[in-house]
């Protein structure tokens, strides 16, 4: 009762108006999943090409998956027509993309009639950002050929046109080349002059060890992330390599996306008899459980060809027992070898099991890891920021870790594990403690930790998911101090067996936990101490600050080309003034467990005996 009125209270502020890609939807909810009766196979869905080219051409066929996707957009279209020399142009618009074509509403009957006897058709528009894939924000001027042209009435039709260059193709001549010439001269020389200063961190050693070391330590860190995320490459698809797959979503109070992400779960280019999807909704006080039963319920009825009944299942937990308990009731039902879990407000796209798998076929390999992409990225400046910072964390960090086998986080959007270790490590896990307090939160963490003790974990870049991210400072806030506390435990913890890893992964490690850890004391001292004690302006500190700052944001515009890049100068600003204060806070709190961003029960009864101390002080 009590965790029904606080999610009430939660929901009235409900964060509304993310921006996500808007995909034209298949009339089929199941367009990816090959069909048992062979009707259509993985590299046609009207079938002819069958297995045999399916082993050749699997990435050529996400590709052209991929340039199939139509986007629902609403772009000012202006159109050029030359018919026998003569140029004629008029506007309309467009109402949905590809990477290959564009469907034009058009609505004058003199406009149709020119572009039906146009010799040559030219397009001029402007790609927005959030309306296709990041990276392809981009005004267009592009020629083009009729595909195909259907009339509404005598007065409206719709054209759709065939790009004589995918847009992919256009994007990378005409800026991605020179994005990719800017970002990469502007690393280089960062770097140098990162060394340099270093450099005179050494030639200065003796006026401030302490201060020096650190610096040369912090630089030495970061830098050696971007050099070794340089040569991480990803396990390529051995379409012969399918083990069996289970996937496991808990859910707690999920209802806006649950549906999507039970679609994108099951809706997967991977063989039927060796893929299953397990939803344990963790006794939801929302209309979750409602939202489950539909989309499953509408899913039973798809074609009996793809098996739902006996491959997806729900489980309602008897009373909230935290995310935990939920995986663990998932993992207790899943019939496959390998388990993976995804958080319920997280997307994947339909290879990204099929990718995930495959690092597995090392037999030392115990957990995986994929990408985690924003969804939401283009909904407000607090959103871009954090779409750069997953972006570096995983392609660079995780893949930095990587190259050693010791990926520290396993992360909870999309993670794989060997079933029979999490069994294994299952009691340890649902029963971990912290200096006499129950381990809430930080289960990806806390698992991973059980994992990498003994075995080795590592990050698949080519598997990839989407999740939404926080929208409002306050639910950020919330967010990053629970992963800090989490991080700050789980550090602790892998401190007592990192050292026995390779050597140069251990000792990145420790020097991992100790950056940040002094930071609120380097900044302090830089930016307070120093000019009030010595009257010297910190110009080397702060000068050391931008360039960190310019060495994230040009990484991501030699990985994205995107317009997002400008958001990692902001995101190393928010960090020094606001997230690296609250490790302090970390320091003297880690032991707490609550969520703050949703109402488990621990938040309910951390908020009911804050109410009852109010109602005592009246």
């Amino acid at each position: 009762m009590h965790i029904k009125k606080f999610t009430q209270r939660r929901n009235t502020n409900k964060e509304i108006g993310d921006v996500l890609l808007k995909v034209k939807e298949d009339r089929r909810l199941l367009s990816n999943v090959p069909d048992k009766f062979q009707r259509r196979s993985n590299i046609d869905r009207r079938g002819g090409n069958g297995q045999e080219n399916l082993n050749k051409n699997i990435n050529d066929f996400i590709k052209n998956k991929a340039k199939g996707i139509r986007y629902k957009v609403s772009y000012n279209v202006e159109v050029i027509c030359n018919t026998k020399g003569v140029k004629s142009r008029f506007k309309c618009q467009g109402i949905d993309i590809s990477m290959t074509g564009i469907l034009l509403q058009i609505k004058d009957k003199k406009d149709i009639r020119s572009l039906e006897s146009a010799d040559s058709i030219r397009l001029k528009f402007e790609i927005r950002p959030g309306t296709m894939p990041e990276g392809l924000e981009m005004k267009v001027n592009i020629p083009a050929n009729i595909a195909r042209m259907q009339t509404i009435s005598e007065d409206e039709a719709l054209c759709g046109l065939q790009f004589k260059e995918e847009l992919s193709v256009y994007s990378r001549r005409k800026k991605g080349r020179y994005m990719l010439m800017i970002s990469s001269l502007l690393l280089f020389f960062i770097t140098a002059f990162v060394i340099l200063m270093r450099a005179e961190s050494v030639i200065y050693f003796n006026f401030n060890r302490t201060l020096y070391l650190y610096s040369i330590i912090a630089a030495f860190f970061l830098l050696s992330r971007y050099f070794f995320a340089i040569f991480y490459r990803e396990v390529p698809i051995d379409t012969e390599f399918t083990p069996g797959v289970s996937i496991i979503i808990p859910c707690f109070n999920e209802e806006e996306w649950i549906q999507r992400t039970i679609c994108g779960c099951i809706n997967q280019d991977y063989p039927l008899d060796k893929l299953e999807v397990i939803v344990v909704d963790d006794c939801s006080t929302d209309k979750s459980s409602e939202k489950i039963k539909e989309i499953i319920h509408r899913l039973y009825q798809e074609n009996e060809g793809f098996e739902t009944k006996g491959r997806l299942h729900y489980i309602l937990m008897d009373k909230n027992k935290g995310k935990r308990e939920a995986l663990a009731q998932g993992v207790a039902k899943a019939k496959h070898d390998l388990v993976v879990f995804v958080d319920s407000d997280s997307f994947l796209e339909p290879f990204a099991i099929r990718n995930l798998v495959q690092p597995f076929k090392d037999p030392k390999i115990a957990g995986v890891t994929g990408r985690t992409d924003v969804a939401n990225t283009y909904t407000n400046t607090l959103t871009k920021i954090q779409s750069v910072r997953y972006h570096i964390a995983f392609r660079v960090m995780k893949a930095a870790e990587s190259l050693f086998d010791t990926v520290t986080c396993l992360s909870g959007p999309l993670a794989c594990y060997k079933k029979e270790i999490v069994l294994e490590n299952m009691d340890a896990w649902l029963n971990q403690e912290f200096l006499g307090h129950k381990a809430t939160f930080g289960d990806d963490r806390s698992l991973t930790n059980l994992i990498l003790r003994k075995h080795r974990t590592v990050y698949q870049d080519s598997a990839v998911c989407y999740t939404i991210v926080p929208t409002k400072h306050k639910a950020f806030i919330k967010q990053q101090m629970r992963w800090k506390r989490s991080w700050l435990r789980e550090s602790l913890v892998a401190a007592r067996f990192m050292w026995k890893k390779e050597p140069f992964a251990a000792l990145s490690y420790y020097i991992g936990v100790l950056v940040p850890v002094l930071g609120p004391v380097v900044v302090i001292y830089n930016l307070v101490y120093v000019p009030l004690v010595y009257g010297i302006f910190p110009v080397t500190f702060l000068t050391g600050l931008l360039l960190m700052a310019m060495l994230m944001s040009m990484a991501q515009l030699f990985l994205r080309r995107s317009t997002t890049w400008v958001f990692g100068f902001l995101f190393c600003v928010y960090y020094e003034a606001v997230l690296l204060w609250q490790m302090p806070v970390a320091w003297v709190t880690f032991w707490k467990t609550t969520w703050g961003t949703r109402m488990t029960h621990y938040d309910v009864e951390a908020q009911s005996k804050k109410e009852r101390k109010k109602s005592n002080n009246y």
